[in-house]
């Protein structure tokens, strides 16, 4: 199967480091939102929603949205007539408002909802939040933003489109809305553990995706790779974009700053799925200030989970898991806490800040820099692993690899 292919773009795009990247991808400033939903008595009007994506992550968040009454369905769109239907009956939805097919997310745009919700398959994210950007639509989009740089620096664009049409445009990690992750991080980036010296990451976890056995039937056919994205690589990103950014998402968030390289390897071995992910990495980044972090993943097995993260300063540590503990020690300590349903908790959070921000104006979109920062960092430690040789940032940008998924024979 053809994983990728190298896209060549102008120096503007492809030639940006670290920093300028990054720089740019915080332009977007505080602006205020079309007036019917800020001012006057319509200041508390429901945010109309459309949903792209309507598979089980799809239907579980919309369930969310619903709840939290700041928000009306107004439209659903999936690849898939049972997807899209199983979402449209569960809330009730008008059967002429759900939206079938490859382009089922244009007719959504169609029908001009306020906000967007992005629930489809990595590699579509930034077609999709592209699209909803420039039609003027506030945008919430899954983790990961993108499964390639080109996908990655296409988010960025499209946050700043969405900041000028005065829009909101939210990723939805859970860790950065707990309130222990956040108080322990602040406290790091105030010099209370002293200066980083290095680290660890690890996200280990047992097989987690379903439709193996209808991929399985045929390989290569383009709906089967639809229906089992999550064990296609082109689709999904692998494992370490895809599920393993929670983890290098908090390591990159307590360094504050991208790597400079990584070096690393990877492998199937424990899982016999027909898919062409890996079920395991192992990658060393360096980041500045020579801070070394350790990377280690699995998703194969049994008896062991955890989404954790150690950073070691000369005056402490920092520990934090999803679900689990967060915590300092050291001369500065802070006790921390637990939040068990972080998982759902962080989506509600982040489903509520999402309609404050659209109400007051608040387009800054503060989510997205981190986020395409977090998944520039799984694509360099993916690279590494694949080649089994370092590769450093700049390379990576440079390179701007494009992953391609072929839809000939799919419906449009």
């Amino acid at each position: 199967m053809k994983r990728s292919q190298v896209v060549e773009e102008s120096t503007s795009r492809s030639g940006l480091d670290r920093r300028g990247f990054l720089a740019g991808a915080t332009a977007a400033g505080l602006m205020i939102v079309r007036p019917e939903l800020v001012a006057g008595s319509q200041a508390n009007s429901k945010v109309r929603m459309g949903i792209v994506g309507c598979g089980g992550r799809g239907t579980w968040i919309t369930d969310l949205f619903m709840k939290n009454g700041g928000y009306d369905l107004v439209a659903a769109a999936d690849y898939f007539p049972d997807r899209v239907n199983n979402l449209g009956d569960k809330f009730k939805l008008d059967a002429a408002k759900r939206f079938t097919g490859l382009d089922a997310y244009k007719r959504l745009i169609d029908a001009r909802p306020d906000a967007v919700v992005i629930e489809s398959p990595p590699y579509f994210h930034p077609i999709h939040a592209m699209a909803a950007a420039e039609a003027g639509c506030h945008v919430y989009v899954a983790k990961p933003v993108a499964v390639d740089v080109p996908g990655c620096l296409s988010i960025a664009d499209a946050s700043r489109k969405a900041a000028e049409k005065k829009r909101c445009f939210l990723v939805d990690f859970q860790s950065r809305a707990d309130e222990f992750y956040q108080e322990a991080i602040r406290r790091v980036h105030a010099g209370d553990i002293g200066p980083l010296v290095s680290g660890e990451a690890v996200y280990y976890c047992g097989g987690t995706w379903g439709w193996a056995d209808t991929l399985a039937k045929d390989p290569k056919n383009p709906e089967n790779r639809l229906r089992a994205w999550g064990i296609d690589r082109v689709l999904s990103g692998d494992v370490i974009t895809e599920q393993n950014i929670h983890a290098l998402d908090v390591a990159t968030w307590i360094i504050n700053d991208p790597p400079l390289k990584a070096v690393g390897t990877c492998a199937k071995k424990g899982r016999k799925d027909p898919g062409t992910c890996n079920d395991h990495f192992a990658v060393i980044f360096e980041f500045p200030k020579d801070v070394l972090v350790s990377f280690a993943s699995k998703q194969y097995g049994t008896g062991y989970d955890d989404i954790g993260c150690r950073m070691f300063g000369p005056e402490g540590m920092i520990e934090t898991h999803y679900g689990g503990p967060c915590f300092v020690r050291g001369r500065k300590s802070y006790k921390g806490g637990k939040s068990p349903h972080i998982y759902t908790d962080g989506a509600i959070h982040n489903i509520a800040g999402f309609h404050a921000a659209i109400l007051k104006g608040d387009c800054s979109n503060a989510t997205v820099a981190p986020s395409v920062r977090s998944n520039l960092t799984t694509i360099l430690g993916r690279t590494a692993a694949y080649k089994q040789a370092e590769v450093t940032w700049d390379q990576m940008m440079k390179a701007c690899e494009k992953y391609e998924f072929d839809t000939r024979g799919l419906t449009m």
